[in-house]
């Protein structure tokens, strides 16, 4: 099928990632790079040392780091180095003895790998080190044995966290990788029957890490996590206290275990109530809120706390990044619609008259934790209007993802732990590359708009309130993408008809002809021309090949589209 003319420039989403990285870690002279190199060839994959590529980087040894900045200064150029190689592409890793010590570190390896540790006998390795040289900054002057002997007991227990364990005795080279490959196949098997186990840490939780440089943050996931609330805030506090925005809906629900678990740590909470719904997205309320976080006396270094839903989250963190030109912030999204988008990516901002959120900033939270006991809470309508970016993430650059939804999304709406927590997860996931790889929306992250150029323009014309929420425009908008995408002969019939059928399924609209209020397809239009997206005055939508193969297009025909939303107001 070729593309109309009038789609002048495509984009499609990012590199395939479907290959994981394998990091070797382990007690220096165990062998990681030789192996590794080894190993990279078996699989095809480049290898990367990344004591190599700090030393490239900044012309110094690993010895003269220590000696010149100190070892604080290299493990975070170590952790930094090794999060920006394995967000980047597949690969072989070899890294330093210590890197995996990190739980940053840590987690970026589950994100983006499989973790091997490489065993061998200290005394082994005494050997090897003192044939070499004792040029390695933690031997310099000491007795290589009696430090290894230190090393492996302070650090076994965390490298037994690693996915796959080897012995890297003396023996030939071959032999070491092949009981590797043996033990990735059998890994691997493991997965296919879990897929999620990978990212599930020693206390039950799953982590996603998104990767933007000094600005990089986690996401935890979990049920019951509220009541921990404290241990996870607590490092990224100056002083014990946080500014709470809390709508009035959720204040009544859950304020008290926020308090409790906040206690729990000696946490003080200055409590900032905003009315509920998505008319407090306005410039009244922000300005509000700017007054009582300054008069309360917060300073730069404290942190506001976004509890609620994507409103809240929205609202809060733009009056952080404004508040002393910018406060730390962190979220806790109550809602589904949150949990898998809202409050990943930076993205606040208020709504105005000529559209929603058109007035914002970009602002990375220090911490997301979304705890999917919350959602029980929540009106079934809520959490079908949350499903519906879930559907999102699934139809822009997963195929595989819309499968598992057609066979357990009902699942997922009724509340089912194991089928929440998996959607959160591969939502979460999905979001973070994209984010990385484009932070400010400049390319490809437009592509998390599949849906929203079409679902905005009808939530402006509903009123922004109950009549419509937006995850069920969205809804609206992804099914009218599809349908446009076919009508332009991009898209085969049959994915429109799985993905209009699959919405309607768990109970979200799909058609212009089922809302209770008749939008004029030209009013959506010119409202669709002054969405964010619009480059020189045309309309940019996100439209698909396939389920699971969107693109951008460029410089769509206004007339084009709004003829076709005339034929789709009007279809029974």
């Amino acid at each position: 099928m070729t593309a109309p003319a009038f789609i002048a420039a495509e984009e499609r989403i990012l590199p395939n990632r479907s290959r994981q990285s394998i990091v070797l870690v382990g007690l220096m002279g165990v062998g990681k790079t030789s192996t590794g190199k080894a190993l990279a060839q078996r699989l095809h994959l480049p290898f990367v040392d990344s004591d190599a590529v700090i030393e490239a980087k900044t012309g110094q040894s690993i010895g003269e780091i220590f000696d010149t900045r100190g070892e604080a200064w290299f493990r975070q150029r170590e952790h930094e180095t090794i999060r920006d190689l394995l967000a980047a592409e597949a690969m072989v890793l070899s890294t330093g003895g210590g890197a995996f010590l990190d739980a940053r570190t840590r987690a970026c390896v589950r994100q983006y790998g499989v973790s091997v540790w490489m065993q061998a006998d200290v005394n082994i390795l005494a050997e090897r080190l003192a044939k070499r040289g004792a040029h390695r900054p933690l031997l310099r002057g000491k007795e290589p044995l009696a430090v290894l002997r230190r090393l492996l007991s302070e650090r076994q227990g965390t490298y037994a966290e690693a996915d796959i364990v080897t012995e890297s005795r003396s023996i030939p080279k071959h032999e070491v990788v092949e009981n590797i490959l043996e033990a990735l196949e059998a890994l691997a098997l493991r997965r296919r029957e879990d897929p999620f186990a990978a990212m599930r840490e020693a206390d039950g939780t799953e982590r996603v890490h998104i990767a933007l440089g000094e600005r990089s943050y986690d996401i935890v996931i979990g049920a019951g996590l509220l009541e921990r609330i404290g241990e996870f805030l607590a490092p990224l506090l100056r002083r014990p206290k946080v500014w709470a925005v809390v709508d009035g809906n959720v204040a009544g629900l859950h304020l008290g275990a926020l308090q409790d678990g906040l206690r729990r740590s000696g946490i003080a909470a200055e409590i900032l109530p905003v009315p509920p719904g998505e008319e407090s997205k306005c410039f009244a309320q922000l300005q509000r809120l700017v007054q009582q976080l300054l008069e309360s006396g917060i300073e730069r270094g404290d942190l506001v706390l976004a509890f609620g839903g994507g409103m809240v989250g929205d609202l809060a963190g733009c009056a952080a990044g404004l508040v002393l030109r910018g406060v730390d912030f962190a979220q806790i999204p109550t809602t589904l619609l949150a949990q898998v988008d809202s409050s990943v990516g930076g993205k606040t901002g208020i709504n105005v008259a000529r559209g929603k959120n058109l007035v914002g900033l970009f602002h990375q939270p220090s911490l997301v934790v979304a705890d999917s006991a919350l959602l029980a809470s929540l009106p079934p309508r809520q959490l079908a209007a949350g499903y519906a970016e879930v559907v999102k993430y699934a139809l822009i650059q997963d195929a595989p993802l819309f499968g598992w939804l057609e066979q357990c999304g009902k699942d997922v709406l009724a509340g089912d732990p194991q089928a929440l927590r998996r959607a959160i997860w591969a939502s979460c996931r999905a979001k973070a590359a994209i984010v990385a790889a484009d932070e400010r929306e400049t390319g490809q992250r437009a592509l998390l708009n599949l849906g929203h150029s079409f679902g905005h323009a009808l939530e402006q014309a509903a009123g922004y309130g109950d009549r419509l929420l937006h995850g069920e425009a969205v809804a609206i908008g992804m099914n009218l993408a599809f349908a446009f995408s076919h009508r332009l002969n991009l898209c085969p019939r049959e994915d429109v008809q799985r993905v209009q059928a699959h919405l309607a399924g768990v109970g979200l609209p799909t058609a212009l002809a089922g809302l209770d209020f008749l939008p004029d397809s030209d009013m959506l239009v010119q409202t669709m021309l002054r969405d964010k997206k619009t480059r020189h005055g045309h309309l940019t939508l996100i439209l698909a090949r396939a389920i699971g193969n969107c693109f951008r297009a460029e410089r769509v025909d206004a007339g084009a589209v709004a003829g076709f939303l005339q034929q789709a107001g009007s279809a029974p």
